[in-house]
């Protein structure tokens, strides 16, 4: 399918859908310009796009692929594609993979995780399969045991390795522990979470001759955001123009920011899909542009519509109904997510604020962290696996929250990994 003109997909989807009908309803018929939307409002979005009764999608649901995004299992995401619309998807991606790095006759060990409606592993796969250059694609999954996984990379040795920085951080520490090294793998293929550079001199010691890249910058609900580029930072990334079109945007004012080095939302349009239309939707992130006239932009962390700890995603609003849910006697005032990093890991603090100020050990703050850990089991595996560190709670005044300093506004992700 090529890329559809603007206006012609907004029109389809003003016609063919009822979430987007509805959100463009004070609009005039003919839009041609992107700004003239407004940006999708993400808790509406996912209400709409329900796999029964569906307002979302612009079709039946009579042929297509079916991904599961992040989030609590109370409330989970879907993602649809049509055949067409993953192939053209996992084709674009995968030459983009050319400039991380990938070779001919490159022999690619996939350690994604697959099953349960997760689209890491078939992803990449595809995405390999679809690549312009010829390679070896062994798929062994994130699952599989740590001694066959290192059997088979050393049987055909693999010199690529794609994995979540997690994944390949447990890889290394086990060859480390059994004093053994893969000098055959050129690369580190990471996706889905960041890479930081605590975790650098662990790999080096595993794989003493790779390089550490990132594959690209996808995700199943946004789509296409970015290809690598190749340098020495692995946040960069350059648009998948003219497949998709990223804004960052002001926080406040929501405009469209065009100079390089300001922090805005990333926000993506795909100019491809049409049975589960992307327009103007917040891909959860924050970014800055580097070279804005080529494209190239920086990812700064998450935006406040989600947050990513080690190997598990969660989104704001599922953590802000679960402490509502647990919080009967409604003492909680404030809430933010604070991401920490100690001992090498992620770790999720969640910051309550109440109008008296509380150690912490309270009932509530058990209650809460036990709802979280039902509604979202994975950061319990993650925490028992020694992923990530423990969830915990921090109690302070509402003061003492964190706000923008332009706007008064609560922040309600704060980031306080450091990248370097």
């Amino acid at each position: 399918m090529p890329v559809q003109p603007l206006a012609e997909l907004i029109r389809f989807a003003r016609h063919n859908s009822p979430f987007y009908q509805r959100l463009y309803s004070h609009l005039p018929d003919n839009v041609a310009h992107l700004t003239d939307l407004p940006i999708v409002p993400q808790a509406d979005f996912w209400r709409a796009n329900s796999p029964r009764d569906n307002r979302l999608l612009t079709a039946p649901l009579h042929e297509a692929v079916v991904f599961r995004s992040g989030g609590t299992t109370g409330s989970p995401k879907f993602s649809f594609y049509t055949r067409t619309e993953w192939r053209e998807f996992t084709t674009a991606f995968g030459a983009g993979l050319v400039n991380a790095g990938l070779r001919q006759g490159h022999r690619v060990a996939d350690l994604f995780y697959a099953g349960d409606l997760y689209a890491s592993f078939s992803f990449v796969l595809d995405s390999l399969h679809r690549s312009p250059v010829a390679n070896v694609r062994l798929p062994l999954g994130g699952a599989a045991p740590w001694e066959s996984v290192v059997t088979t990379l050393e049987e055909f040795r693999v010199q690529v390795v794609a994995a979540t920085p997690t994944t390949l951080c447990s890889l290394a520490e086990r060859l480390t522990a059994a004093d053994l090294t893969l000098p055959d793998v050129e690369l580190l293929f990471f996706g889905g979470e960041c890479l930081f550079g605590d975790q650098l001199p662990l790999l080096r010691a595993a794989f003493p001759n790779a390089v550490p890249r990132s594959l690209g910058y996808a995700s199943v609900d946004a789509g296409l955001l970015g290809e690598a580029v190749p340098g020495g930072d692995p946040r960069v990334h350059r648009t998948f123009a003219p497949y998709t079109i990223v804004e960052i945007v002001d926080d406040d004012t929501e405009l469209p920011i065009e100079r390089a080095g300001v922090p805005g939302r990333l926000v993506v349009t795909d100019l491809r899909r049409r049975l589960m239309p992307v327009l103007r939707y917040p891909a959860g992130d924050r970014a800055e542009w580097v070279d804005p006239d080529a494209g190239v932009f920086r990812i700064l962390g998450r935006a406040e519509e989600g947050v990513r700890v080690g190997p598990v995603s969660l989104y704001t609003e599922d953590v802000h109904d679960v402490v509502r849910a647990a919080d009967t006697e409604g003492e909680v005032t404030g809430l933010q997510l604070v991401v920490r990093r100690r001992d090498g890991r992620d770790g999720l603090v969640l910051r309550l604020a109440t109008g008296e100020h509380r150690d912490g050990r309270g009932s509530l703050g058990a209650a809460v962290v036990a709802s979280v850990l039902a509604q979202r089991p994975a950061y319990g595996d993650a925490t028992a696996a020694g992923h990530v560190n423990a969830l915990t709670v921090e109690w302070v005044r509402h003061q003492d929250l964190a706000v923008n300093s332009r706007s008064g506004k609560l922040v309600r992700v704060v980031d306080e990994r450091p990248f370097s």
